[in-house]
């Protein structure tokens, strides 16, 4: 029993706090066995149980994470995901393969370009379609903007988790230049719907192509702006450093892939190591660092990002001249301007929208990009039809958020923010 209170005082306090109705002759009695020992308990001892979302502004969507803390410290973590749920993949089973291509913008909303361009060159593999030299190329401008915009909103966000709100303001500015430029080349700012199986919606035009490079040289000192407004502070530092540790052996077994796996230490690059579209005939780096935690998932972002504008820039030098559109009447859409003056493309824009083109029966195939956030794939299968029998989308986010208990273990309560800011995901393609 403790010093510091009598029998009596101990015997009296029990009385008042106590929901049960206790006698003092009773509680004298158990107290006088040498059996009976008096602990009290320290509630800091105890494990709570904190539901962090799924409404929750750092969570980068509807997440829930069921958070095991003791103290101030994560014993454990579980990510509750469904909350955005629309069924994509079976979806798709009920439409045309054109008419899901819309789909696609709104998985990794802030990359709806590289979603386009994954789900058509998987259905191109399963039609056994090549696209044009030219469309390989604007696909790969496509990409790679898509790339540089999605890392935009990651650094701005990310940094405003740890509280540097200026650098979101500045990243977002970057971004809209980016959207401007898809405005003119797709019709649409944000989710384009721009690549079409075997072509593309429309062709890339002089004004395009001279606002692009006006980006290309203003984009790189901005960066370094941003970048040297952050790095410096030794707030961002300490947040970040040594922060979400996870083992380059727990990073290849839980699938992880893209900046998460590439901050572990492994240069696994889908670009270079899985090639598609023309990535084999520009020169670019992988970033890869081996500390594997916050701060270097931060810097493999950040150097993917010049990385990029070393691709655009190639692309744009080796842009062929010619036709944006497979001449393959019966799977590939023709153009506008043939289907409102010919009566035959007129037939074949019909008969490809509404029952679809049909691949051979028990054909199946499978096409990974590398996205701003890992491999994105699309696993398509067909039963002769015009639409798919079975769609599956791997999707990166889903896989990193499955890193999160592992990220997550042995850190502090306000560590949680900084490390889902760092794997970057986006909920629109998790919960698909």
């Amino acid at each position: 029993m403790s010093e510091e209170l009598t029998k009596e005082e101990y015997i009296n306090e029990t009385l008042k706090n106590s929901h049960v109705s206790l006698t003092q002759e009773r509680v004298l009695k158990a107290l006088e066995s040498d059996d009976v020992q008096v602990q009290f308990a320290d509630s800091l001892d105890n494990q709570l149980v904190l539901n962090m979302g799924p409404q929750h502004p750092a969570t980068h969507g509807v997440l829930q994470l069921v958070v095991s803390l003791d103290g101030e410290t994560v014993a454990g973590c579980v990510p509750v995901l469904g909350y955005l749920h629309r069924g994509y993949e079976k979806l798709a089973e009920n439409m045309t393969f054109h008419e899901f291509i819309p789909h696609t913008d709104r998985l990794d909303y802030l990359s709806p370009p590289a979603n386009n361009v994954g789900y058509v060159l998987a259905i191109e593999k399963l039609l056994k379609i090549e696209a044009t030299p030219r469309t390989q190329w604007i696909r790969m401008i496509c990409c790679e903007m898509a790339r540089i915009a999605s890392h935009c909103v990651w650094m701005g966000t990310m940094a405003m988790d740890v509280g540097a709100l200026t650098v979101f303001l500045w990243t977002f500015n970057e971004r809209e230049k980016i959207l401007d430029i898809l405005d003119i080349l797709t019709g649409v700012r944000f989710t384009t719907s721009y690549t079409r199986i075997g072509g593309l919606y429309l062709d890339m035009s002089d004004e395009v192509i001279a606002k692009l490079k006006k980006f290309f040289d203003d984009f790189v000192p901005k960066l370094d702006e941003a970048r040297a407004l952050i790095e410096r502070n030794k707030i961002f530092i300490n947040r970040c450093e040594g922060v979400g540790y996870i083992s380059k052996e727990d990073a290849v077994s839980l699938g992880l892939t893209g900046p998460n796996l590439r901050a572990a230490g492994i240069p696994n690059d889908l670009r270079v190591d899985n090639p598609y579209l023309n990535y084999t005939e520009v020169d670019f780096d992988i970033p890869t660092l081996t500390e594997s935690d916050v701060l270097a998932r931060y810097y493999v972002r950040v150097k993917e990002m010049y990385e990029s504008i070393k691709i655009l820039r190639q692309c744009l030098q080796k842009l062929p001249n010619g036709p944006i559109n497979a001449p393959i009447p019966k799977d590939v859409l023709p153009e506008k301007v043939e289907v409102y003056t010919k009566m035959e493309e007129l037939i074949f824009d019909f008969m490809v929208i509404n029952f679809g083109t049909a691949p051979v029966k028990g054909d199946e195939a499978y096409q990974a990009i590398e996205s701003s956030k890992g491999e994105l794939g699309f696993y398509a299968i067909s039963d002769g039809k015009g639409y798919p029998y079975r769609l599956k989308i791997r999707s990166p986010s889903m896989v990193a958020i499955s890193a999160l208990p592992t990220m997550l273990k042995g850190t502090m309560i306000s560590d949680v923010v900084a490390i889902i800011g760092s794997i970057d995901p986006v909920m629109g393609e998790a919960d698909k």
